[in-house]
């Protein structure tokens, strides 16, 4: 009888799987099985270009926690979203702030503005930001020298103690329009009603911000944040374009020092030790993840209990 009425759901609803299926087998092909076939990979000895396989077992994973350049790469990726994520956080927060305001002109104008970077193709965004941070011709440093604030030109992506910050900037700008949508949308949930109320009590905008908005949107915090997180570690094509990992390492986050190992090796790929350090570093991410996750439930589980049980 269950599968009788299962079957009658799914036949009442055959068009809605007819048009999901295109989409279920792209995912499959190129989400699912290469998931699953990474796990596979990470447990052989393979360069990918010939059939020679040798099944290792865990031995790429000892071998990639004994890495140097692996961890090296590791606290990079960390440390650039540590830079960035608050960074991306607290700029698009100032810019939603001032773009909230009803009586500013032309907000939506400068809210397409601010998010045109978003939907520019990071690879493109990469090409075009070396050019304009090149030391002998770039504008960034034309205007500074015409400025007087600097003497000489400044190797934004050649020198090894500024690349990894520089693309840091450069992240910042292109994603902070996606985390400012998210506050605008956050800061649509605080009702007019106690603006004006503390207005007619005589609040400056300031103390507005403080004592209203910032608590009421503090909860879609934790969740830019966790997005932001994610995002961060995901920088492959911004990095690869700007910089390529270089110079010296300097720029080398895990997923350009994975492509280095699988498929830009200068003597023979490493495919199954590439799919090993991928594998490790997304269980890491996940692993933070869940963490954040759980952090979220028990913030929210612990402002219910100050509530008195209210949602």
């Amino acid at each position: 009888m269950v599968a009788e009425t299962l079957w009658r759901r799914v036949w009442e609803a055959r068009w809605s799987y007819v048009f999901m299926a295109p989409t279920l087998v792209l995912a499959i092909l190129f989400t699912f099985y290469p998931l699953v076939a990474s796990w596979y990979i990470s447990f052989l000895d393979w360069s990918g270009l010939d059939s020679d396989r040798e099944f290792v077992g865990f031995a790429n994973y000892v071998e990639a926690v004994s890495d140097p350049y692996f961890w090296n790469a590791f606290g990079r990726t960390f440390a650039f979203a540590a830079v960035t994520v608050p960074g991306t956080i607290g700029i698009s927060l100032v810019i939603a702030l001032v773009l909230n305001d009803q009586a500013l002109r032309m907000r939506v104008v400068f809210r397409t503005v601010f998010f045109l970077p978003v939907v520019t193709t990071t690879a493109i965004v990469g090409i075009v930001m070396s050019l304009v941070l090149n030391p002998f011709d770039g504008p960034v440093n034309a205007a500074l020298l015409y400025l007087g604030l600097i003497d000489r030109p400044i190797d934004f992506l050649g020198d090894p103690n500024l690349a990894l910050w520089s693309v840091a900037g450069v992240y910042v700008w292109k994603w902070m329009g996606i985390s400012m949508i998210y506050w605008l949308v956050a800061l649509q949930t605080v009702p007019s009603q106690l603006y004006e109320a503390a207005q007619v009590d005589g609040a400056g905008r300031w103390r507005i911000h403080r004592h209203i908005t910032v608590p009421l949107v503090m909860p879609f915090a934790v969740v830019i944040c966790l997005i932001g997180f994610v995002g961060a570690l995901q920088t492959f094509p911004l990095v690869q374009a700007m910089t390529g990992g270089g110079p010296a390492f300097s720029t080398e986050l895990v997923e350009v020092y994975i492509f280095r190992l699988a498929f830009a090796a200068e003597y023979q790929p490493r495919l199954g030790y590439a799919s090993a350090v991928a594998v490790f570093f997304g269980l890491a991410v996940l692993v933070l993840t869940l963490a954040q996750a759980w952090g979220v439930r028990r913030a929210a589980t612990s402002q219910r209990e100050l509530r008195g049980g209210r949602p």
